[in-house]
């Protein structure tokens, strides 16, 4: 049976519609806190963090208030990246842990995402089941008055979470000599990026640190990023990071300007661990990692297997073969060695660590070519589209074209109400021609 409110990577849509609004959010509380205060009998923590959105003022309130109201005690750490919020809850032993916010959505929509005590996001069996105790009379969860939870604001977030993260480095690990532009798309990770950088000796330049509710991921961060490629060149920077919303995500930009996907990131860490005995089994990409990174890790002899697009499928393909790497084209990108999801600061800290001694990174970086790759994005009403028939014949009729020359995949986003239908070939005519047949039938 499908999830009913949860998509691929927690609750996401438009503010104060669907089941973005306060009245959802409190039952949200209500239900998660019923369903992990039934699992443990002695303290009862959630944590709770959030990106930069307006809206977060709005739905915070609400969450604490159903947590509270299931006998939760509650901690508020206020921005902080979606990673950081996962080792903050398994460092402080709580019960669970929620991050507010819509990734590298634009500021009107919101969400949230939920971990485990291990740090871990939700497996889909355990969000049904919350599911479940939200459509079975949630109200009758709500505690007497004795047995109500208490909220207290923990001002020491992100340094705890700078400490955790250099902790995984050498004590004599610094960034001295090295210019380095971040640009933190006005989100979750504004304070903790540059706070990082400047701590370990780095001369940085940070953009996309003017939070005002508004501009989280407009015209910045790692879904624009021409911001840090024009940043990069404008100081003549050595490297240049680019996070999303909630910073668990990085796309990079190398001295010469060039845009650096999560493949190429995958492809350069991932041989560094092979190198240096650190890589257990393989590497996890999605249905939308390149051929090329594909190819690149057949010659080099490193097992590559493809999950659902979404970290958390990531994730569970990692645990499931004993994998401690895996990562997505978008910038999600998994340090089984060191955390539990997606974490951009973290993996440009192993990037830059691989850096340290000079080595320039259109160099570090440069491990494939990658195949022409065209990603469109087709914006839709009816969610079940993709079942209808004659779009389903348009997708076999395309595939059976590119057949031994390339690939389609067509996917119902998980996170918005979209269409996306990827293509890749050394064909551009064909590959063009393909993808017109499905987007044609789709608009």
């Amino acid at each position: 049976m499908s999830k009913k409110y949860f998509g691929t990577d927690g609750i996401r849509g438009a503010i104060n519609s669907g089941n973005i609004n306060g009245n959802m959010f409190f039952k949200f509380g209500l239900a998660s806190g019923t369903f992990f205060r039934s699992q443990k009998k002695n303290k009862q923590v959630a944590i709770i963090a959030k990106d930069t959105r307006l809206s977060g003022y709005m739905l915070e309130p609400a969450l604490v208030s159903g947590l509270t109201s299931a006998g939760m005690n509650v901690y508020t750490l206020g921005p902080l990246p979606t990673n950081g919020l996962a080792m903050l809850t398994k460092a402080m032993r709580a019960n669970m842990g929620i991050m507010i916010t819509a990734s590298h959505n634009p500021h009107y929509d919101n969400g949230l995402k939920l971990f485990g005590p291990d740090g871990m996001k939700l497996s889909d069996k355990i969000e049904k089941k919350i599911e479940y105790l939200i459509d079975q009379n949630i109200m009758k969860n709500l505690s007497k008055a004795e047995k109500l939870g208490r909220v207290k604001r923990l001002e020491t977030g992100t340094q705890d979470y700078i400490n955790i993260l250099k902790k995984n480095f050498p004590k004599d690990f610094n960034l001295r000599g090295l210019r380095i532009v971040i640009d933190c798309a006005n989100g979750a990770g504004y304070k903790a990026g540059p706070k990082l950088l400047n701590s370990l000796g780095a001369k940085v330049i940070a953009i996309g640190v003017e939070p005002n509710g508004l501009n989280i991921n407009k015209n910045c961060g790692s879904v624009y990023p021409n911001s840090i490629k024009a940043a990069v060149k404008k100081y003549k920077a050595h490297i240049g990071i680019s996070l999303d919303g909630d910073a668990d995500r990085v796309i990079m930009c190398d001295e010469k300007s060039n845009i650096i996907d999560g493949d190429q990131i995958v492809a350069a860490l991932a041989s560094r661990w092979k190198n240096k005995n650190m890589l257990k089994g393989g590497v996890v990409g999605t249905l939308m990692s390149n051929y090329g990174l594909e190819k690149y890790f057949r010659t080099n002899k490193i097992k590559f297997i493809r999950a659902n697009v979404g970290d958390r499928y990531v994730k569970e393909k990692m645990q499931k073969y004993k994998f401690n790497f895996g990562g997505e084209q978008s910038g999600h990108i998994i340090l089984g060695k060191f955390a539990t999801t997606g974490d951009g600061l973290l993996v440009a800290l192993e990037a830059l660590f691989a850096l340290r001694k000079g080595k320039k990174a259109s160099v570090f970086f440069s491990k494939f070519k990658k195949i022409p790759q065209i990603l469109k994005n087709i914006d839709i009403k009816d969610k079940n589209i993709l079942s209808k028939t004659d779009i389903k014949k348009s997708i076999k009729t395309s595939q059976k074209l590119i057949k031994g020359q390339g690939r389609i995949l067509v996917r119902k986003s998980g996170t918005e109400p979209k269409i996306r239908v990827m293509g890749e070939s050394e064909n551009s005519n064909l590959l063009a021609e393909c993808m017109n047949i499905i987007i044609k039938k789709i608009k």
